[in-house]
């Protein structure tokens, strides 16, 4: 038997603005089920669902060593988009047959855009 990845949970102490980060920038709906603490993103077409999680007092955003990679055909061309609807990623960097661009959510999580997936193996 295997398991699948279903969900990844980020622990935030800024719920909100999280819910809208990732529902403006990368498309996920965001559900709040009644009486549960977590807020539920889910992916428009596929994908993993992102939990965000109140973080405890002693928690500090965005040490982790996780980071979020989505999954874009072209980088350029979401960057442009993504400048101009108030996120600014880094440089593009240049890979081996594909490229990749960096940038953080309001936690300052490290999130990242690549064209990996669709390179030729």
């Amino acid at each position: 038997m295997t398991a699948a990845l279903g969900r990844i949970v980020i622990y935030t102490k800024k719920i909100d603005q999280m819910a809208e980060f990732y529902s403006r920038h990368f498309g996920f709906s965001v559900h709040r089920p009644d009486g549960d603490r977590l807020v539920e993103l889910r992916p428009r077409d596929f994908g993993l669902t992102i939990l965000l999680h109140p973080a405890a007092a002693p928690q500090a955003e965005g040490q982790s060593l996780i980071k979020l990679v989505f999954d874009i055909e072209d980088v350029g061309s979401f960057c442009a988009r993504s400048r101009a609807n108030g996120l600014t990623f880094g440089k593009i960097h240049q890979a081996d047959g594909y490229v990749f661009a960096n940038a953080r959510d309001p936690s300052r999580n490290p999130i990242q855009i690549s064209s990996r997936a669709f390179a030729q193996p």
